[in-house]
């Protein structure tokens, strides 16, 4: 008996045993210690979570999405003003460019060209006659001269007079046309000045009072090739309004031909830029921005 007392004692004792595992059945869990105060701790931890939350944290209230799309109107509005300011801009100045340069389009290709411009070879040519009839009127004229002073007999100055007189008829235009039809190099001479005189009329037409090619540099744009530094020099005449009367050779009427070829191409693009920038301010409703018909009187 008292054995058996000494063992229940020992049993009280003694510190819980941790689970065992028995085979057939699973590990007896320890049971957890309950408290007073438990349930109450946790109203008190989810209070003090919401205190600490952040203060920027605003409760999802549905008007985020209004005002993200009031920004978002706003955005699109200002973009599509700086669009029409720009547009508008741009307009002006394509506007401003057809109304300097229109004169290119009255440029007459084959006045500046001057394909008739006799060639160097012609002018030698004509020199060398020329110069064989100045001979032979020189040598007549001198055997007449030597006959009259008692040098050559009287029928060899006469004869010498019948050549001068033959020869200086030969000289003159309405003769020579009947046995050759080559021009003369007083004729050929006479072309190229006229040629060129012509050419400097119709430059000095284009110019006008103003300048014409100065102001088609501003194209450069749309033609790299107006950028050349080989046109400075008549830009600058252009630009002081000096430009035809500087044209005293047929390369400076040629390097204007050449000027105005590309000013041409140029304006045929700016041309077409200025009308397709005036379809899309029509579509986009830009009144301001597309060009209006003047008025007819």
């Amino acid at each position: 008996m008292a054995e058996n007392q000494r063992k229940a004692a020992t049993q009280a004792n003694a510190p819980t045993q941790a689970p065992v595992l028995r085979p057939g059945r699973a590990a007896d869990p320890v049971p957890a210690p309950i408290t007073a105060d438990a349930p109450a701790s946790a109203p008190a931890s989810t209070s003090q979570a919401a205190e600490t939350a952040p203060a920027d944290q605003v409760p999802d209230t549905g008007q985020e999405p209004e005002k993200s799309s009031g920004s978002e109107g706003f955005r699109n509005e200002g973009s599509s003003g700086t669009e029409r300011v720009l547009a508008e801009s741009r307009q002006r100045k394509l506007r401003l460019m057809l109304r300097q340069c229109d004169r290119v389009l009255l440029m007459d290709f084959d006045l500046l060209a001057m394909n008739g411009w006799p060639d160097n070879f012609t002018m030698a040519e004509a020199r060398r006659g020329r110069d064989l009839w100045l001979f032979s009127a020189l040598i007549a004229a001198a055997i007449f001269l030597s006959g009259l002073t008692g040098f050559v007999p009287a029928w060899i100055a006469g004869g010498g007079f019948g050549a001068f007189v033959i020869i200086l008829l030969l000289g003159i235009p309405a003769v020579r046309r009947i046995y050759t039809s080559k021009p003369s190099y007083l004729d050929l001479i006479m072309t190229r000045q006229r040629m060129l005189r012509e050419a400097r009329q119709h430059v000095a037409h284009l110019e006008g009072s103003d300048g014409l090619i100065w102001q088609c540099a501003r194209m450069a744009d749309f033609n790299p090739a107006l950028k050349n530094t080989r046109f400075s020099h008549l830009l600058r005449l252009s630009e002081n309004r000096i430009l035809s009367r500087q044209l005293t050779r047929r390369e400076h009427v040629r390097l204007y031909l050449i000027y105005l070829l590309e000013a041409e191409k140029a304006y045929s693009r700016v041309q077409k830029a200025f009308f397709e920038g005036n379809q899309e301010a029509i579509d986009q409703g830009w009144e301001e921005v597309a060009a209006e018909p003047e008025p007819r009187t």
